[in-house]
């Protein structure tokens, strides 16, 4: 099961969805992220974070959505986005046939530096929350519309 992740700027909230759902899935799912308006670099603190937390962050890097739209990316299954509907963000959009959801979780790139700890924190734990939900469901044998209708409940995760 191939689940990409997208935000506009590809350096905090979808690269921490992307290694959670890596890490805790075990192989059973393959996450990736990518930006509509990817920013080039990941940002410092999602690196530590994840590095704190026992996550590889050998391969994190910031990369644009084109990667998985061009001859030979791997066709997914589910796209989520991750951008937060409270600050007005436009979240990209992806084409095809993939289920899709929208997880949105404030930026806690946008917090002040003295904040980012908490922030990024806070986003991670969120997100933590709905990758273990959705992990949690027989996802190999669910049918479309059931997995629409809990990937929408998981997005009310908070």
């Amino acid at each position: 099961m191939n689940i990409l992740v997208l935000c506009t700027g590809n350096s905090a909230r979808s690269i921490l969805l992307e290694s959670l759902l890596n890490h805790h899935g075990a192989g059973r799912v393959r996450a990736f992220s990518a930006g509509s308006n990817p920013t080039g670099k990941v940002h410092p603190q999602s690196l530590a974070l994840l590095a704190a937390r026992g996550h590889d962050i050998s391969a994190a890097r910031s990369k644009s959505w084109d990667e998985f739209a061009a001859d030979g990316a791997p066709e997914m299954d589910m796209v989520i986005t991750v951008c937060g509907s409270a600050a007005q963000e436009t979240c990209p959009v992806w084409p095809g046939a993939p289920v899709r959801a929208h997880w949105g979780v404030e930026d806690p790139a946008a917090a002040s530096e003295s904040e980012w700890e908490q922030a990024f924190a806070t986003a991670y734990d969120i997100l933590g929350r709905r990758a273990a939900a959705l992990l949690d469901l027989p996802i190999e044998t669910m049918n479309r519309t059931e997995l629409s209708e809990h990937l929408k409940r998981i997005g009310e995760i908070a």
